[in-house]
C-alpha cells in the first residue's frame, strides 16, 4: 500500500520510495540510490471509530482556521493510499497531462507481456468501479468481458484488452513523456499481541483526538483535500508531530494494535503503510494504513546524508537500517526529525479476494507485480497502464500491465509511479533499491475519452499517426 510518507533522501511518502530511498516509487528513472517512501491507503471505509469526520455543517464557523490549517498541515490526497514509495514533491508541478491514442503496436513490450496475470488486479478494479455510479456505465461492458477470459490464457487477455480499451500515451505539460518509477513492498515482521521484554515498540490504532477535515465540503475548489487535527478549545490546531507522540502528548495507551522488536522496522512500517506480522502462535495479523497525522513527511535518509552520516550512495532502506542498529542511542533523534506519524487498523482476508496483498487506496488488495501507486490528480485508481521501466540498478527492461490501485504522499507528478513488488525481505530489496525512469500508457475503455473524467487541466491529443 502506498502511504503519504517516504523515506527518501529527496522527500518521500509512506510506502513508496523516491530518489534515495528504497525504490524511488513513482520516480524511478533517476539513477540515483534508492531510499524509502511511504504510501498511505487512505480509501479504507473510514479510519476506524477512532477517528472522526467533520463534516461541513459542524466546520462552517471553523472556516477560517481551516484556512491557516491548510498551511499548517499537510494535506492528504482525497480518494485513496498501502503499501508505496515517495519522493519529494518537483518544485513546480504540471497543471495538466496530456493523453495521446496509440495503438497497442506503441507499447513497447506489449507483445512480449503476460496479460493474463493482470487479469485478478483487473477483477478486483472492477468489484470496485462497478459499484460507483459515477464510474458503473463506463466500466460495466468491459468488466463482463473480462469475466469469460480463461486463466492462464495470454492470447485470450491480449485479445481482450485490446477489444475493450484504447492506449493512451500519458505527457507531462512540459511535454515529458518519462518519469520516476520507484518502488514499495509489504514488510514480513515477528511480533506480539502484548508487550514484553523483546516486543516493546507498538505500531497503533488511530487516537480518539485525530480529526479528518475535508476541505471539499466547505470550500468547493478543494474538493479531495484533507486536513487532519485537533480540538483545542474551540479551536482546531494541527496534530500532535511525532516527536510530540512519541515524548507521550497523546493517550494511546489502549490502542497498541501489535509490539514488534525492532524501531527501525517499526518505522518502516509506517513507510511502507502496511506490514505481516507473525505471532508467536504461528498466526499472522495483517495491518494496514488508516489515518496519519497530517504532518509532512520528511526523509530520515535525507537527514542522515545531511548529518554526513551516510553518503547518498548509502541512503538506501538497507543503508540506513543498517546504521539504524549501529547507532540506537541516536536513534530516536533521528526518527523524530520525520513529524509525519501513521496509524493503523487490522484488515482481515475477504474470502471474495482471489489476491492475498494489502488493501491498497481502491480498497482492494494489490498483487504484487501488478500494481503501482499514482498520483490521482492526473490519473484515475483502478484503471489498467502499461508500464515500460526497467528492474532495479539495471537496464533489463521490465515492461507489462498493471492496475492503478494505490496512492501516496510523495507520489506526486502524472509520471510518477510505485511498484509494489509484494511481501517479505526479497520484495523489499527490490523496492530499496528502485530507483527507475519510466514511461506509461492508461488504458481506457473504448468509447469514452480520460478526459471525461479528469480531474483538472487535463487536455487530449489528437491520435498519433
Amino acid at each position: 500500500m502506498c502511504l503519504p510518507d517516504s523515506s527518501s533522501v529527496d522527500g518521500p511518502l509512506v510506502g513508496k520510495l523516491p530518489v534515495g530511498e528504497p525504490g524511488g516509487k513513482l520516480g524511478g528513472g533517476l539513477r540515483l540510490p534508492p531510499i524509502v517512501n511511504q504510501t498511505m491507503n487512505t480509501a479504507s471505509n473510514s479510519a476506524t471509530s477512532a477517528s472522526r469526520s467533520i463534516h461541513a455543517i459542524a466546520m462552517l464557523s471553523c472556516a477560517a482556521a481551516l484556512c491557516a490549517l491548510v498551511g499548517s498541515c499537510a494535506t492528504v490526497p482525497g480518494p485513496a493510499p498501502l503499501v508505496g514509495s515517495g519522493g519529494a514533491a518537483p518544485a513546480t508541478e504540471p497543471a495538466s497531462v496530456l493523453f495521446q491514442a496509440v495503438p497497442f503496436s506503441a507499447l513497447p513490450g506489449w507483445s512480449n507481456d503476460t496479460p493474463s496475470a493482470a487479469l485478478p488486479s483487473f477483477a478486483a478494479s472492477c468489484r470496485a468501479l462497478i459499484t460507483r455510479p459515477e464510474s458503473a456505465a463506463m466500466w460495466r461492458p468491459a468488466c463482463a468481458a473480462a469475466s469469460v477470459v480463461a486463466a492462464r490464457d495470454d492470447a485470450g487477455a491480449r485479445a481482450f484488452f485490446e477489444a475493450q480499451f484504447t492506449p493512451y500515451q500519458v505527457t507531462a505539460a512540459d511535454g515529458a513523456d518519462a518519469g520516476r518509477v520507484t518502488g514499495y513492498y509489504e514488510p514480513l515482521l515477528k511480533g506480539s499481541r502484548v508487550r514484553n521484554d523483546r516486543y516493546r515498540y507498538p505500531l497503533y490504532a488511530p487516537p480518539d483526538d485525530l480529526l479528518t477535515v475535508d476541505l471539499g465540503e466547505i470550500v468547493p475548489e478543494l474538493k479531495s483535500e484533507r486536513v487532519r487535527g485537533r480540538l483545542e478549545g474551540k479551536r482546531v490546531v494541527p496534530y500532535w508531530s511525532r516527536a510530540e507522540i512519541s515524548a507521550g502528548r497523546v493517550k494511546l495507551a489502549g490502542r497498541e494494535l501489535v509490539w514488534v522488536d525492532d524501531p527501525i522496522e517499526a518505522f518502516f512500517v509506517h513507510v511502507q503503510g502496511s506490514a505481516r506480522i507473525q505471532l508467536a502462535d504461528r498466526t499472522t495479523l495483517r495491518i494496514g494504513y488508516a489515518d496519519q497525522n497530517g504532518h509532512p513527511y520528511r526523509s530520515i535518509g535525507r537527514a542522515l546524508v545531511e548529518r554526513g552520516e551516510l553518503t547518498l550512495e548509502q541512503a538506501s532502506m538497507q543503508g540506513i537500517k543498517a546504521w539504524a542498529r549501529q547507532h540506537p542511542d541516536k536513534l530516536p533523534s533521528l526518527l523524530d526529525e520525520n513529524p509525519s506519524y501513521v496509524f493503523f487498523r487490522e484488515i482481515e482476508r475477504a474470502p471474495e479476494h482471489a489476491i492475498d496483498g494489502p488493501i491498497g487506496a481502491l480498497g482492494v488488495p494489490l498483487a504484487a507485480g501488478r500494481t503501482i501507486a499514482v498520483d490521482t490528480r492526473f490519473l484515475p485508481l483502478g484503471a489498467p497502464v502499461f508500464l515500460a521501466t526497467t528492474y532495479p540498478l539495471s537496464n533489463a527492461p521490465l515492461q507489462r500491465l498493471v492496475l492503478a490501485q494505490d496512492t501516496g504522499g510523495a507520489i506526486r507528478g502524472a509520471l510518477r509511479a510505485d511498484f509494489f513488488w509484494g511481501t517479505g525481505d526479497d520484495a523489499g530489496r527490490n523496492a530499496g533499491r528502485m530507483n527507475q525512469t519510466g514511461s506509461m500508457w492508461l488504458l481506457w475503455p473504448k468509447g469514452s475519452l480520460p478526459a471525461d473524467v479528469a480531474q483538472r487541466g487535463v487536455r487530449q491529443l489528437p491520435a498519433a499517426p
